[in-house]
């Protein structure tokens, strides 16, 4: 067993003050295992000297004349996306630290902190970095010279991107999106990939039993800073049943973190490598919303029977005329569908203009302790109704199985695509 010390980690001190970089050097002279590698008083300096000299962590002042550290961590994170970067600041409003994470920021220390604080932030995000680098390392595909060029052992696919949405909140929809994609994987065999799209609030982690800690899309999204997408396969994680999950931010004001061309990018990628990317929407109608739904083949929009979730329905349907999509992306999947409360299926479809194309019946007793358990009903209450019908819409979405949508009136075809309500909407 090899007994060769580990490389010390390597440091640079930006701060305008020479007084502050001498005693944060001071700090780190007592840590082994950290190494100061250089110290300057600006932005200018820091880039020159991370593009020219290897760099491992960064400590960056938020406030400095000329190019501030907000500025500098938006040009690091491009040029030296290697490096982390931990920003320092006297000022600890949430408005600082979004501002830094924003610009590739790893951790933020406020000023003054103890030497422990210090060297437990450069080892936390170094180590990630490391981690990252690693899980990366083993899961990108090998490749084999052929006649001089590199090629991919394995092909790429070109996967259907299935979305759940619903314009009203509580009406199960996570519950069935976590259930129709481990149910594509355990009986129909698929690849599939289930992407928590609530960015604010996502339920995906909960109803699965997993802790993402430092593997969330707002991860992904801040290493896309530099132009691409090569952590994105480490970035999932990997469900006991096959499923792999790309979570939401563990924090809500990390979803900003996300904009519409990151989820753009990151669901076509996923496309190219797996059989089924299911995707769990918030019904929140913003531009990573429509970006997810431009995205899909299918958009599986739930309703139950209660009124108010209707008149959104109907409102939504109106939009999607708008939106241009074709007639069978938009179908309708109705939850509870044994607890009308009076309301009528023909009455319902009458008024949206729509017959309902897929139905899960009504089981709050299995649904709310599988939920609970945080384990999908479809492998705990296999033999349930509420299973079958949630493994008769994944065959019938995903098996090739045909699907008789309701026709709509003529005029929900393309009318009003080049303008209208979203018309400000990149295409």
């Amino acid at each position: 067993m090899s007994m060769t010390m580990a490389e010390p980690i390597r440091v640079v001190i930006v701060d305008d003050i020479a007084e502050t970089r001498d005693h944060l050097a001071k700090l780190l002279s007592f840590e082994s295992d950290i190494a100061v590698t250089g110290s300057v008083g600006s932005g200018e300096e820091a880039l020159n000297l991370a593009t020219h000299a290897p760099v491992d962590v960064l400590l960056l002042d938020i406030n400095m004349p000329g190019m501030d550290g907000l500025a500098t961590a938006e040009q690091l994170s491009l040029r030296v996306p290697s490096a982390s970067i931990i920003m320092m600041s006297v000022q600890g409003e949430p408005d600082y630290l979004r501002r830094a994470m924003l610009a590739g920021a790893r951790e933020f220390l406020v000023k003054p902190f103890s030497s422990d604080e210090l060297a437990a932030s450069i080892r936390q995000v170094h180590q990630r970095e490391r981690q990252k680098l690693d899980r990366f390392a083993s899961t990108r595909p090998a490749v084999a010279p052929t006649n001089g060029h590199a090629q991919p052992t394995e092909p790429t696919h070109n996967g259907q991107v299935v979305t759940f949405f619903s314009p009203k909140g509580g009406v199960g929809r996570t519950t069935l999106a976590v259930n129709f994609a481990v149910a594509a994987k355990t009986e129909l065999g698929k690849k599939v990939v289930l992407v928590d799209g609530g960015l604010q609030f996502g339920d995906v982690g909960v109803l699965l039993n997993l802790n993402p800690k430092n593997q969330t899309i707002a991860d992904l999204a801040r290493e896309m800073a530099s132009g691409d997408l090569e952590t994105l396969e480490s970035t999932l994680i990997d469900h006991s049943t096959g499923v792999r999950v790309l979570m939401a931010p563990p924090s809500p004001e990390m979803a900003e973190l996300v904009g519409p061309d990151h989820v753009s990018k990151i669901v076509a990628a996923l496309r190219m490598t797996h059989d089924l990317v299911v995707i769990d929407c918030s019904p929140l109608l913003q531009d990573v919303t429509l970006a997810f739904l431009d995205q899909s083949d299918v958009v599986l929009t739930v309703l139950t029977l209660e009124i108010t979730n209707i008149k959104n329905i109907r409102q939504f349907l109106a939009l999607v005329e708008q939106l241009g999509y074709p007639e069978n992306k938009v179908q309708l999947l109705l939850n509870r569908a044994d607890s009308g409360y009076g309301i009528r299926l023909h009455d319902v479809e009458s008024s949206i203009g729509r017959k309902i194309s897929h139905s899960v019946v009504s089981d709050g007793r299995t649904v709310v302790y599988a939920l609970n358990r945080g384990v999908p009903f479809v492998v705990a209450a296999r033999q349930t109704r509420v299973s079958e019908d949630v493994v008769r819409l994944a065959k019938a979405v995903v098996g090739g199985e045909q699907v008789q949508t309701g026709q709509a009136p003529a005029r929900a075809a393309v009318k009003g695509k080049n303008g209208g309500l979203f018309q400000w909407r990149a295409h």
